[in-house]
């Protein structure tokens, strides 16, 4: 009797966009990675962000540590996320590689100006959400504007 199939851990197709394989290796990382992903993704994404960051680094007002990245991913989900669930629906796709191209594709159409890297750590978040609004319900609630040293939340602060 043959194993049964799982779709999860075909190859890929030699159509598929190489940000797809990003997109099943992101899937990969654990809630803190993808929020800390997000956070940089900010960054990075944003010409004037990463001006401003550059500026504060020069002054040694600004701290890049794992925590930062998290708090400022943490923020960043929390402002988008309700955008991104009152996007289109999208029927499941029943395979990875095709719900990363639905999520990607959900995520372009609902927050805009976003650059590559956002899209894909915002979309890696959509899809594994549970786990990663779990881990940020165990962090401590980040506030837009709080007195904290973090500089790179108050950078993201929408």
């Amino acid at each position: 009797m043959s194993e049964p199939y799982d779709s999860r851990f075909t190859l890929p197709s030699i159509d598929d966009a190489p940000s797809t394989e990003s997109g099943v290796i992101l899937l990969g990382l654990d809630a803190e990675r993808l929020l800390a992903g997000v956070g940089l993704a900010r960054l990075a994404d944003e010409p004037a962000l990463v001006a401003l960051a550059v500026d504060q680094a020069r002054h040694e007002a600004l701290d890049l540590g794992l925590d930062a990245l998290v708090e400022a991913g943490i923020v960043r989900w929390r402002a988008v996320r309700p955008v991104i669930e009152a996007g289109p629906e999208m029927t499941a796709a029943g395979s990875l590689r095709r719900e990363w191209e639905h999520a990607t594709a959900r995520v372009t159409a609902t927050v805009t100006g976003l650059g590559p890297a956002s899209v894909a750590c915002l979309a890696a978040c959509w899809l594994r959400r549970d786990d990663v609004e779990e881990f940020a319900a165990r962090r401590r609630a980040p506030e837009n504007g709080s007195d904290t040293q973090n500089v790179l939340s108050r950078v993201f602060a929408d």
